[in-house]
């Protein structure tokens, strides 16, 4: 396993896609060094421009209120919905603060949505790619399982892209630490939020790679089910539909992983140092990719090259 680990590694070498995807990273965090200007004063923020547009004491996205898994508006003791700001572990939430984990919370998003659908179409075609006439027939005659085949290929795309998303996400909490002065160590905890959603989406992935062969495929694929699982994460879609497509809609929604859900809210929550609401999407989600990497390894192991 550990020389197919290594083989993958130095294919993705050999590609230039740990290069390119490295190389796109850097780009986001260094303009988000030079986007973000901060005016500072005594713990205070005197000025702040933001991509060129300055900033006022106006409301922010940390006014919005918390959602929960169905996008319904969570509510305190008195009714009241809790916002962003509100969930906040800081006694002064100042100007400042607002600024910074607002754009904290922008970076954590666009890396999570971004990231993830880059990672994927440079990664995509490598469990296909096992399938080949030749490679594989290489591969199958070394004294080694065919489980460990896969997980070997599928340990490689996971420490590329856990290095990846460290990478970005320290770099840009460490740029605008320094920035800033407020250093919020709760927002390295979105990494193992947008990790662990690329790793159930790779298994459909891996999955469809597996059954047919082809990269191009498994790619489509599983755009197909990220599309269908944020058409199925609206609110109000079950009440839309007619009552005969409603079970369909509601087991689709809890079966299929949570995509939007987990970047439209747990990802900002963690990158903001908010409470953190309902862990359902994320879990469901792994189930859901759990599922589909077990599939993928009995057909794999049956499979007849």
């Amino acid at each position: 396993m550990t020389g197919l680990f290594l083989l993958t590694l130095r294919e993705l070498s050999a590609r230039k896609v740990v290069v390119g995807l490295f190389v796109v990273a850097t780009i986001v965090w260094v303009a988000m060094a030079f986007a973000l200007q901060l005016d500072v004063v005594d713990g205070s923020l005197a000025g702040a421009r933001l991509f060129g547009q300055e900033t006022t004491d106006g409301p922010s996205d940390l006014d919005a209120p918390v959602l929960d898994a169905d996008g319904q508006p969570v509510l305190d003791e008195n009714g009241q919905p809790i916002t962003e700001a509100d969930q906040l572990p800081f006694e002064s939430r100042s100007l400042l603060e607002s600024v910074v984990f607002g754009a904290q919370a922008f970076v954590a998003g666009a890396g999570y949505w971004i990231g993830i659908v880059l990672a994927l179409f440079a990664t995509g075609g490598l469990v296909a790619a096992l399938s080949e006439r030749g490679q594989v027939d290489v591969i199958l005659t070394k004294p080694i399982s065919r489980s460990a085949v896969l997980a070997g290929r599928l340990l490689a795309v996971m420490a590329v892209m856990l290095a990846l998303t460290t990478y970005l996400f320290g770099a840009v909490w460490l740029v605008m630490s320094i920035k800033s002065g407020l250093w919020n160590p709760r927002f390295l905890l979105a990494i193992g939020a947008v990790f662990g959603m690329f790793a159930v989406v790779y298994g459909v992935v891996t999955l469809v790679g597996v059954w047919s062969g082809s990269g191009p495929l498994s790619f489509i694929v599983t755009l197909g089910v990220l599309f269908v699982s944020l058409i199925l994460a609206i609110p109000t879609l079950q009440e839309q539909v007619s009552a005969v497509w409603r079970p369909v809609v509601w087991g689709g929604y809890h079966v299929l992983p949570k995509f939007g859900s987990v970047g439209t809210t747990l990802v900002p929550q963690l990158a903001t140092g908010g409470a953190v609401g309902s862990l359902y999407p994320l879990l469901s989600s792994f189930a859901f990719g759990a599922v589909c990497y077990a599939l993928a390894f009995v057909l794999f192991s049956r499979k007849d090259f």
